[in-house]
């Protein structure tokens, strides 16, 4: 007797075609009873987590917002300044308040009152090999006293801006967002 083509290893054998895994880059190894390597252990970045405070100065006359900025570190310029509103970290002890007031003092030069609240954003970013996990208290200011002076060491540039450009000054997407939905920019 004869088996049919392909039902047995005395007939004829079809071919079969592998399949090509592609270009996937270099294939995980898999553990066998005869292949002990172990593998590879991916390094994951620390996680930390900052809590910091500030927000929006508006001045006296009620007309203009207080922003800062710092120089793009990756315009080939040099010149072009990603504006931002004025915050810091919360030190031990401090309450969100207290450390927004002391932020805005410092960065800008400007003293100032609270006069609401205008919420909270947290966002995620990479620095110094860690993953970092950033929550900032904003608040709206009205100004009080001081000299528009820009913090040397944190600050390239400080200014104040008419409330109705702040939104397109804005580099920062959470906080573009976060301005626009407090709807008017009054205290």
């Amino acid at each position: 007797m004869i088996p049919a083509p392909g039902a047995g290893s005395e007939g004829i054998k079809k071919k079969r075609k592998r399949k090509r895994s592609g270009n996937r880059g270099p294939q995980p190894q898999i553990q066998t009873a005869t292949n002990k390597s172990p593998q590879p252990k991916r390094p994951y970045a620390k996680r930390v987590d900052e809590v910091s405070a500030g927000g929006l100065v508006i001045d006296a006359s009620g007309t203009k917002g207080l922003l800062i900025g710092r120089y793009d570190t990756k315009d080939s310029t040099g010149k072009r300044v990603l504006w931002s509103l004025p915050k810091g970290h919360i030190e031990e002890g401090e309450t969100p308040e207290q450390a927004a007031i002391r932020e805005v003092a410092e960065e800008t030069g400007i003293t100032s009152s609270i006069t609401k609240s205008l919420g909270v954003i947290d966002f995620w970013f990479m620095a110094g090999g860690k993953r970092i996990h950033k929550t900032v208290h904003h608040f709206m200011f009205t100004e009080v006293g001081g000299a528009l002076a820009a913090q040397e060491s944190e600050v390239d540039e400080v200014s104040w801006f008419p409330l109705e450009e702040i939104v397109d000054r804005l580099a920062y997407p959470d906080e573009k967002k976060l301005i626009a939905r407090s709807a008017e920019l009054t205290p």
